[in-house]
């Protein structure tokens, strides 16, 4: 039987790995990436691309309006990106953001009759949200088989999560093996028009020191 899976493709480096992984793994992909009002598309160009170079069955660009309830710095300009690590959960962290994502996965996942979802949430190097846990995926996937036709009907949703204990210099090291090509991919919570990153902000230190520790030159655009 044909394997077929929905990948969250971000146009990062971490759903880019993903998604090599769930290929290496036999998978038929089809890649889910949103326009939900994030300071910048540049990211969304990057999904486009990586998703057309990986040969997707189906790439869909949904367009939600998140920033018209605000409440992160992605999503409101009158919200600054903070340069700075910041104590607690950061005000980089979208409301809901992967709930939201997930539930039009698991909708698109009912249309095309499959069954397996893949993101790339990490719980070891990244910002502290709560919806990267363990248990929130749990919890969701809980959710996925009790909220469906599908799985009312005996089928079951299983919500991959291959990056979940991972480092990203461990991450990077696995891409690198699949013949990942990060240069083009855009993790930068600030990045310009073209992608370039800011280098200050969280994601992009937390990117830069995963090359450091991998001992991987970093292949990132960053802005003059």
């Amino acid at each position: 039987m044909q394997k077929k899976a929905i990948i969250l493709l971000s146009g990062g480096l971490d759903s880019i790995t993903v998604l090599a992984l769930a290929k290496q793994q036999g998978y038929t992909c089809y890649a889910l990436s949103f326009d939900y009002g994030q300071r910048h598309n540049a990211e969304l160009v990057a999904a486009a691309q990586i998703a057309s170079d990986y040969q997707v069955e189906d790439h869909k660009i949904i367009k939600l309006g998140l920033g018209a309830i605000g409440g992160s710095a992605l999503t409101d300009e009158h919200i600054a990106v903070p340069d700075t690590p910041q104590a607690g959960i950061p005000v980089t962290y979208v409301p809901a953001r992967n709930t939201i994502f997930l539930s039009f996965a698991l909708g698109w996942a009912e249309v095309l009759n499959l069954r397996d979802i893949f993101i790339g949430v990490n719980a070891v190097d990244y910002s502290g949200y709560p919806d990267c846990r363990p248990e929130f995926i749990q919890a969701f996937q809980q959710l996925a088989n009790l909220a469906t036709k599908a799985g009312a009907e005996g089928g079951h949703f299983s919500i991959h999560t291959p990056l979940i204990a991972m480092s990203k210099a461990e991450i990077i090291k696995q891409g690198i093996a699949l013949g990942v090509n990060y240069q083009d991919t855009v993790s930068c919570y600030s990045a310009d028009k073209q992608g370039h990153a800011c280098g200050v902000c969280d994601a992009c230190r937390i990117r830069k020191a995963g090359f450091a520790e991998a001992g991987i030159t970093d292949p990132t655009r960053y802005q003059k």
